[in-house]
């Protein structure tokens, strides 16, 4: 119950976080960061499929109900709740996730946990950008902007995730 709680608690604050804090930093002009990604890299894997998707979608609704975008976040949280499990495994060298609750230091290794989160970030920000622009007439400032939200967006996840989730280490 306390993790669900937890996670609950951790959603909110996030989405909040977003959209009245983060959707209004536009760091060199263009780059903003999709802080809303914490909470659905950090759910447990053990959650059926079936309420990631749906966690996955309410998230990107959410998200696209204030920040005006038709649909676009909740695609690309909906395809980055789909490819989660596959790029865990794939992480794990075709390892089953059971048995690991979450993705967090201490559990994961930072070249894990750097990997798993630059990879959804990626795929995150290249539908969303790809999405709102529907064009391939300025491809080259497009995987600009893509990059560099894809680097804003790690670099605070990985500070956040190592800041509220310390390593523990092992002697």
């Amino acid at each position: 119950m306390n993790n669900v709680f937890s996670n609950i608690l951790r959603f909110l604050i996030v989405v909040l976080l977003q959209i009245f804090v983060c959707s209004h930093i536009n760091l060199f002009g263009f780059a903003t960061p999709a802080l809303y990604l914490f909470a659905l890299l950090l759910l447990p894997f053990e959650l059926p499929l079936s309420a990631q998707y749906l966690i996955g979608f309410l998230t990107g609704f959410v998200i696209d109900l204030f920040a005006h975008t038709l649909g676009v976040n909740s695609f690309a949280c909906l395809v980055l709740m789909f490819v989660r499990p596959y790029l865990a495994k794939a992480l794990n060298r075709g390892k089953s996730t059971e048995g690991v609750e979450r993705p967090i230091p201490g559990v994961k290794d930072f070249k894990w946990l750097f990997a798993y989160t630059l990879t959804l970030s990626a795929l995150h920000q290249f539908l969303v950008i790809m999405l709102e622009t529907s064009s391939f007439v300025n491809f080259g400032h497009t995987m600009l902007v893509v990059l560099c939200n894809t680097v804003f967006t790690v670099f605070l996840l990985l500070c956040i995730l190592y800041i509220f989730y310390p390593a523990q280490r092992k002697y």
